[in-house]
């Protein structure tokens, strides 16, 4: 039976000062940084290593917590706990904050406090959630900043190269998270970096990156277009390479994922009517590849258990990913190339408006004209042993990747090239990874967007077929 942790045991984080002995506190982990070494200057060629954490026990009220030590009891203590994860300290050494220096590099907290652990009289442990109140829970969802403090993506962008180097709130979704990319400094220093895209209402798109493991690993746990996040204490610059505003992770910043906020929910309504209206669906297979980590994908499905599948998902907005290992059936590549090629716009990539050659969706937000680009747009049916799905989208990127070739080498191509690169792909076994969507206004009623498509080992695909394979998705009939 579960049972909680009641927090009159411990010392409320609002109630703690240096001369406490010996206190015992709960909360929440609400931000953590990466573990860094630095030179021990009482012991000449040796390191000491650190990290620090915040955690809340109230909605007023929050500390932050320093660790320092050998590097093995730094390293087994980070990496002990998570962020969103309970945790009791017993035994932590209260100090006085000198303000200045403790909030350059951490998060702004309500305390004059700070708590220092020690590997010998310091324990920390991590709590079971069935065993924490849904009190402390709750504060999971609430922005350490007033919720009404914050610019909008839109904002940031007017304002410019004003905001560059300003510290400031943000609310947004997430429209996409790109996989962690690991480099080695010139020093020999490695380095990690990871960029999430965000939207909301005011801007279709806006680059965030983070540059430590703790915002990364936190943000692999995102789902794009699912997700609002409340970022307070986040760095804005101006990207030169670019040339746009940027936002950048530092060791200030506090997420808080899903916000119980009425902003927030005004922009998680925004999120559903877009999915389930199709406003963001004339996005390019290139931008949903990018937003997804296909590894991540791991349901395999035949063409019978996709169809079940969305018919038990009738009437959710939440899109369905998954494998599947079929034939292209259809792919009309010799036919008049107008009608598998289309213009879109550099800055939004949805398709332009055919007659004016403009992007109706950046002239109703900018004056700015846009240039356009040359792209796939090509429908395709998926047979297999249970049936066909039929008219799934292969577009862009993942289109030039699956024939082999760029737009501007497929129009090269004579007639009879262009037949024998379709009997190629028609007669092969493919692996494709995918997302579905329930789209009552298309004639099948279903967007099936092609993530990647490669022909498929056949010793991978007859495992699977077999259920010997990957997860494979079974569903009661």
């Amino acid at each position: 039976m579960a049972y909680s942790i009641s927090t009159q045991n411990f010392v409320a984080l609002s109630d703690l000062h240096p001369n406490l002995a010996r206190p015992s506190i709960i909360g929440v982990v609400i931000g953590k940084t990466d573990v860094k070494g630095f030179p021990d200057r009482k012991n000449i060629g040796s390191e000491r290593y650190t990290f620090s954490f915040t955690i809340r026990d109230s909605p007023a009220y929050f500390i932050n917590v320093n660790s320092w030590g050998r590097e093995e009891y730094v390293r087994s203590l980070s990496e002990s706990f998570r962020v969103g994860d309970c945790v009791t300290i017993e035994n932590p050494l209260v100090q006085t904050k000198e303000l200045e220096k403790e909030e350059k590099f951490n998060p702004t907290t309500p305390s004059c406090y700070k708590l220092l652990l020690s590997e010998t009289h310091s324990v920390v442990k991590i709590c079971c959630c069935y065993e924490v109140d849904t009190k402390l829970l709750s504060l999971l969802h609430l922005p350490v900043k007033d919720p009404h403090d914050y610019y909008s993506l839109g904002d940031i962008v007017a304002n410019g190269q004003s905001l560059d180097g300003r510290i400031i709130n943000v609310l947004a979704a997430v429209k996409s998270v790109g996989e962690p990319k690991y480099f080695t400094t010139s020093d020999k220093r490695k380095g990690q970096r990871c960029e999430v895209k965000l939207y909301d209402e005011t801007e279709l798109s806006f680059a965030m990156i983070c540059w430590d493991n703790e915002s990364i690993q936190l943000a692999q746990s995102w789902m794009p277009r699912e997700t609002v996040i409340f970022a307070s204490e986040l760095r804005i610059n101006f990207d030169k390479f670019r040339n746009c505003m940027t936002a950048t992770v530092i060791s200030k910043t506090i997420f808080t994922t899903n916000p119980d906020t009425p902003e927030a929910n005004i922009l998680f309504n925004f999120i559903k009517e877009s999915a389930a209206t199709g406003a963001l669906d004339d996005i390019t297979e290139a931008q949903l590849k990018e937003s997804i980590n296909l590894q991540t994908i791991v349901d395999i499905y035949t063409v019978e258990q996709l169809k079940v599948k969305a018919l038990q998902n009738e009437g959710k907005p939440e899109p369905v990913y998954g494998i599947i290992y079929a034939y292209i059936s259809t792919l009309n590549i010799d036919t008049d190339s107008s009608k598998i090629i289309r213009n879109r716009c550099s800055g939004c990539h949805y398709v332009v408006n055919e007659m004016s050659n403009t992007c109706t969706f950046c002239s109703d937000i900018s004056s700015d004209a846009k240039s356009v680009f040359t792209s796939f747009d090509l429908l395709v049916d998926l047979t297999d042993h249970t049936g066909t799905l039929r008219s799934c989208y292969l577009s862009d990127v993942v289109a030039e990747e699956t024939l082999s070739c760029t737009v501007h080498e497929f129009l090269t191509l004579t007639e009879e090239q262009k037949t024998a690169l379709k009997w190629h792909l028609l007669l092969e076994r493919s692996k494709i990874y995918f997302k579905l969507v329930l789209s009552p206004s298309l004639r099948t009623g279903l967007r099936v967007n092609l993530l990647s498509c490669k022909l498929a080992d056949p010793v991978e695909a007859s495992q699977s077929l077999s259920g010997k394979g990957r997860k494979q998705h079974c569903l009661a009939f």
